[in-house]
C-alpha cells in the first residue's frame, strides 16, 4: 500500500509506480490526487528545460481538477476508473477551447469547439488532461522537430531524437510525467517514438478507438511505461463515439487479459521490411533474441518474407505529398514560408504529381492491406523491429534527414496501418549507445487482446525497466 502521509515511499518514487497502484491508493485514500499532481508538476518543471515535451501545460488548472477529484473520492463518488489520474494527449487531439496548431507556425490556431472522442472519454472518466504534447508540422515527421513547438528531445540522450510524430508523448512518458500518454499513428507515429524511448506503444485495430477527424490508417493509442498502464487506458478510450463513421461496433474487450501461454503458437519473424532502411545489426540482434525467448517458452518461430514493396511505399508517398500540397496551396505565401522547410519541400513535390499518379498511389494502400492480411495465412502473429535505425540527432527531421526519402524508416510499421491490424512496440533491449530498441508484435485484425496478452508475457520474461531517465533527482 502506498503511504505518502508517513513517508513509507518518497513521492518521487510514487511518480514511477504503475497506474493501477496509484488508482488503488486514490480509492483507499492513502494517496491524494492533489499530492500526486503536485509532485508531478515539480517533476515536469525540473525536466521540461531538457526535453520540451509539453504544450499547454497548466499546473494551476490541473491542481484545481485534482482537488475536485479528491473531494469525489472523499464522498465515494469518483467519476470513473481513472478519476484523478494525470494524462497527456497529443496536440493534434482536440480539447475544447484550446487551439490545435498542428505543429506548424503556418496556420492561425483556432480554439477547438469540442473535445475529440479520446479527450471526451478521458474527461468523462475523471482523468486530468494536465497538458498536451508536441508534434512536428502537420504530424508528418518521425521527429521532435517543429516550426511551432520547441525541439522535443529523447530523455535517454537529449542529443538524440525521440521520434514522432507523437514526439512529445514519447519524451513525456520516458521522462516520467506520469504513466498515461496518448498519441496518434498513421504510419507508425505511436510505435516509432515508443520504440526509441522504451515505452509500450499500442496501435489498436483500425476503428477500435474512435477518432475525429478520421482518415485511412489513422489511429489513436496509448504510450505508457508498462503494458498494464496501456490496458487501463484502452478500457476508457475505446468506448464508442458517434462522430467516427469508420469506428468498429463497440465491443467490451478484456483489456486485463493475462499473459499469453505461447506454447504451440506459430510466430513469423520478419527482419527484412522489403524496402527502406536496412535494420541495423544491433536492432536485428535484439529482435532475434526476443524471438528466441518466445521460442524457449514453446512457440514455433519461422522467418517470413516482407509485406511491403518499393511500389507500395512510393505510391503512398505520392498520394500523401499531393494531399498535403493541396492543403498548403490554400495558404497565403507568407504562411507557407513558415512551414518547416523539410515538410514544405516534401509536399511541394506533390504539385507535379499527376492525378493518375495520385490515384495509383492511393491504390497502393489497398495493396498494402491485401499483403498485410496475406502475411497471416501461415502464422498466428508476427514479430519484427519497430525502427530499423538505432537513433539520429535531435535536430534532424527524420533518420535520413532527406525530404526526397521521407519514409525509409516506416517500412516495418506502415503496412499494419493500411492493413488495419493491431500492433505494438515493447522495449527489448538497448543499443551500445544507450538508446532503447523496440520489438513490434502484430496480430490479425481485431485480435487486440492477443497483442496485449503477448506483450504482457514478454514484459514478464524481460522484467521491468528500472533505470528510466530522470531530471528531478
Amino acid at each position: 500500500m502506498l503511504k505518502v502521509s508517513n513517508k513509507t515511499k518518497p513521492i518521487s518514487d510514487i511518480l514511477d509506480c504503475p497506474a493501477r497502484d496509484i488508482l488503488t491508493a486514490f480509492q483507499n485514500r492513502s494517496l491524494s490526487p492533489v499530492d500526486y499532481m503536485a509532485a508531478l508538476i515539480a517533476r515536469v518543471e525540473a525536466s521540461e528545460p531538457n526535453v520540451n515535451a509539453l504544450y499547454l501545460f497548466r499546473p494551476e488548472r490541473a491542481l484545481e481538477e485534482a482537488r475536485a477529484s479528491e473531494a469525489r473520492y472523499a464522498k465515494g463518488t469518483p467519476k470513473g476508473h481513472l478519476d484523478g489520474m494525470p494524462v497527456t494527449v497529443k496536440e493534434l487531439i482536440s480539447t475544447k477551447g484550446d487551439p490545435v496548431p498542428m505543429g506548424t507556425a503556418a496556420i492561425e490556431p483556432v480554439p477547438a469547439t469540442s473535445d475529440a472522442p479520446t479527450s471526451a472519454r478521458l474527461r468523462e472518466d475523471g482523468a486530468i488532461i494536465f497538458a498536451k504534447t508536441t508534434c512536428p508540422d502537420y504530424g508528418m515527421l518521425s521527429s521532435g522537430l517543429s516550426s511551432f513547438h520547441p525541439l522535443s528531445r529523447n530523455p535517454w540522450d537529449v542529443t538524440q531524437n525521440p521520434g514522432g510524430s507523437s514526439a512529445g508523448a514519447a519524451a513525456a512518458g520516458a521522462a516520467g510525467y506520469g504513466p498515461f500518454h496518448i498519441g496518434t499513428d498513421i504510419g507508425g507515429s505511436v510505435r516509432l517514438p515508443a520504440g526509441w524511448t522504451g515505452l509500450f506503444g499500442f496501435k489498436p485495430s483500425q476503428g477500435r478507438v474512435p477518432i475525429d477527424p478520421y482518415y485511412t490508417g489513422r489511429c489513436a493509442g496509448p504510450m505508457t511505461p508498462t503494458v498494464d498502464d496501456a490496458a487501463l487506458l484502452m478500457e476508457v478510450i475505446s468506448r464508442p463515439d458517434w462522430r467516427d463513421a469508420t469506428a468498429l461496433p463497440y465491443e467490451k474487450l478484456n483489456w486485463d487479459v493475462p499473459a499469453a501461454d505461447v506454447r504451440g503458437l506459430k510466430i513469423g519473424l520478419m527482419l527484412d521490411a522489403g524496402c527502406g532502411n536496412v535494420a541495423d545489426p544491433e536492432v536485428c540482434d535484439a529482435i532475434t533474441q526476443a524471438a528466441k525467448l518466445f521460442e524457449s517458452h514453446g512457440a514455433e518461430v519461422m522467418p517470413i518474407e516482407p509485406v511491403l514493396t518499393r511500389e507500395m511505399l512510393d505510391g503512398l508517398d505520392y498520394a500523401w505529398r499531393a494531399r498535403f500540397w493541396g492543403m498548403m496551396s490554400n495558404l497565403q505565401e507568407e504562411q507557407r514560408a513558415k512551414i518547416l522547410p523539410y515538410i514544405y519541400d516534401w509536399a511541394a513535390a506533390g504539385a507535379h504529381v499527376t492525378p493518375q499518379d495520385v490515384a495509383a498511389g492511393f491504390d497502393q494502400t489497398f495493396a498494402m492491406n491485401r499483403s498485410a492480411a496475406k502475411a497471416f495465412h501461415n502464422v498466428d502473429v508476427i514479430l519484427s523491429p519497430v525502427n530499423p535505425d538505432v537513433s539520429y540527432p535531435a535536430n534532424w527531421a527524420s533518420p535520413t534527414n532527406d525530404p526526397a526519402r521521407p519514409f525509409e524508416h516506416i517500412c516495418f510499421t506502415v503496412p499494419w496501418n493500411m492493413g488495419e491490424q493491431p500492433a505494438c512496440s515493447i522495449n527489448c533491449g538497448f543499443s551500445k549507445s544507450g538508446i532503447p530498441i523496440g520489438l513490434q508484435i502484430v496480430a490479425p485484425r481485431f485480435q487486440d487482446e492477443t497483442v496485449i496478452s503477448l506483450a504482457r508475457a514478454y514484459e514478464n520474461w524481460r522484467g521491468p525497466i528500472t533505470d528510466w531517465p530522470r531530471f528531478d533527482l
